[in-house]
Parts: structure tokens; sequence; C-alpha cells
């Protein structure tokens, strides 16, 4: 294989890694079971002091808020908001936008990456994607498992440039239905999502390759 073919697919390694990233984030933040699930398994409503009904509303208000293709001012139906905790959340809508360009033009980028290589039955790219799209998990995994309350502040100093991300519950209630615990469920389901995502890649080249074999 020439040296500018291998350059081609790991640059659709990267990008395929990217696609599948993307929509392992986006996919848990639309997966508003999980959350509906931690309300009583982590006993939101009794340490908050809102009923369920009022948590459910004012958690999809900021959901919806946060969909691809949603724009406006988020605003919470029962909850005060500072406006630190405005701009916070403003930028955090920014870093999922992030995560829907990954997981719509990487896969776009993907499609067309793929048929191409497949045309030149090329599919070494598959296995690229594999020891890239594992690695990143299996280190971050690691270090969530070990020590995820450093793993959550680590993630937010080097994404935010300021400490807005330190609510007051005071001015900020909305963190009293947020429990630290349901983001690190999150983070398990964004794992797994990418996990699946190499799974697939691995299966389909050993399937390729079994079938080239024969």
């Amino acid at each position: 294989m020439k040296k500018k073919e291998i350059i081609l697919q790991l640059c659709l390694a990267v990008v395929l890694t990217l696609s599948i990233i993307g929509i392992a984030v986006v996919g848990t933040l639309a997966f508003r079971p999980l959350y509906y699930h931690d309300i009583k398994a982590l006993d939101i409503p009794g340490y908050s002091g809102y009923s369920e009904a009022e948590i459910r509303q004012n958690y999809d208000a900021l959901i919806d808020y946060n969909m691809p293709f949603k724009d406006g001012v988020l605003t919470f139906p029962t909850l005060a908001m500072s406006e630190s905790g405005r701009i916070h959340f403003a930028e955090v809508k920014q870093i999922f936008d992030l995560f829907k360009y990954f997981a719509l033009f990487g896969s776009l980028i993907s499609v067309v990456g793929i048929a191409w290589f497949v045309k030149k039955k090329e599919y070494r790219f598959l296995k690229y994607t594999v020891v890239v799209t594992i690695s990143l998990p299996v280190v971050l995994g690691i270090l969530v498992a070990i020590c995820w309350d450093k793993v959550f502040v680590w993630f937010h100093k080097i994404f935010f440039r300021n400490d807005f991300w330190i609510f007051d519950w005071t001015t900020d209630p909305v963190i009293l239905i947020l429990p630290d615990e349901f983001f690190m469920h999150c983070a398990i389901l964004i794992f797994a999502g990418v996990m699946f995502g190499a799974f697939v890649c691995l299966g389909s080249y050993l399937l390729i390759k079994r079938r080239k074999t024969k």
C-alpha cells in the first residue's frame, strides 16, 4: 500500500472516530430516560425539594435548549437563573454544537470515504478506527472509574475559561436537580456508545477479512 493511501486511511479513521464520539454524545444528550430513571434512583426530589413533575419540566427545558438546530434563550419554567448561569449554559451549548458537527459532517465525510475505499477494496481504515476509538474511551474510562470527581473538575477547567460552572444553589437552583452522579452515568453511556461503534467497525473488518480469506 502506498504511503499516501495509508495517510488517507488514517485520516478517515480519525474522522470516523470523531463521528462515532459525536453520535454517542448527542445520543446521550437526547436520551432523556436516563435522567428520568435517575430522578428516582438518586432521590433528586428528596434533597432538591422539588416534585418529580417540576424536575422533569425544567430538565426538559434544558435539553430542548441544547438539541440540534435549536436557537433561542434558555428559560427555566419554574427555576431562577443568574447571568453567570446563563453564560455557562450558553458555553455548554457551544460544546454540544461541536459534537453535533462531528456527528453530522463527520458521518457525511465518513460515508464518502468508506464508499471510496470499499470501491478500491481497502479496509484498513476500519482497523485504524478500532484502535483509535477504543484507546480514547478506555483511558478516560479508567480515569472516571478511579477518580470521577477530579475528572469532572479537570473537564470544566479545560473547556471553560471562567468559574461560572461553580453554581450557587441560591441563585441557580438548577444545580440541585443535576447531581454529579447523573453526569457520571452520562459519561458511562457515552463510553458504551463509543465502544459499540468500535465493535461495529471491528466486526465489519473481521467479517471482510474472513470473506477475503475464503
